[in-house]
């Protein structure tokens, strides 16, 4: 379920409240990474599952201009857009560390109040839960829209971030996804224009 619509949507600060209103505090809470989060959570988690997110998919569509680019280069990073699916890990956050490790994730994730937090129904092997997942809307001006293989590839060679360059960004997913049995094909065909 999308968050309280009465919030101020671009107040990271008010969106944190009503997830946390939203989560009822009395189950641990669930988290759905599909890229940088499945490799560099930054939380402490009691259980990791691979999971199936329908109606949304991962797509390298939401420009960066800190962390992966500048401003005058912006580079890009993963968001999950409506339609398809999408598979990737579902972390267990047991619910006495929330009130510590929510709030971090926000500080990362929320910085600039790009994406949408949702709530939606993951599939694991062991049973579906309802996992916090950070969307982005195409109506944001953060997304992309359409982009031709020669901007990708000007954007993987030469856009560099705070964090370190979008070529690296998209490998290190990449790399991420395979080892868990996760073959993004879109992203690998993305990844062979950076080489050519």
């Amino acid at each position: 379920m999308p968050l309280d619509p009465a919030c101020n949507r671009r107040d990271p600060a008010a969106m944190l409240r009503s997830a946390m209103q939203q989560w009822n505090g009395e189950s641990d809470l669930w988290i759905f990474a599909y890229a940088s989060l499945i490799w560099r959570p930054e939380f402490e988690f009691a259980e990791e599952r691979m999971a199936t997110l329908r109606g949304y998919h991962r797509a390298l569509k939401m420009w960066s201009r800190v962390n992966r680019g500048t401003p005058a280069l912006p580079g890009l990073v993963f968001g999950l857009l409506p339609g398809g699916s999408c598979r990737g890990v579902v972390f267990r956050l047991p619910r006495d560390r929330v009130a510590a490790a929510l709030p971090a994730l926000w500080d990362r994730e929320m910085t600039n109040a790009v994406y949408d937090p949702k709530w939606l129904r993951c599939h694991t092997a062991e049973g579906s839960v309802s996992a916090l997942a950070f969307t982005l809307s195409r109506r944001s001006p953060s997304h992309t829209g359409v982009l031709s293989e020669d901007a990708y590839r000007k954007i993987f060679s030469n856009a560099c971030g705070r964090y370190g360059t979008t070529r690296e960004y998209a490998q290190l997913t990449y790399d991420k996804l395979r080892s868990l049995g996760i073959h993004d094909q879109a992203l690998a065909k993305l990844l062979q224009l950076a080489d050519l």
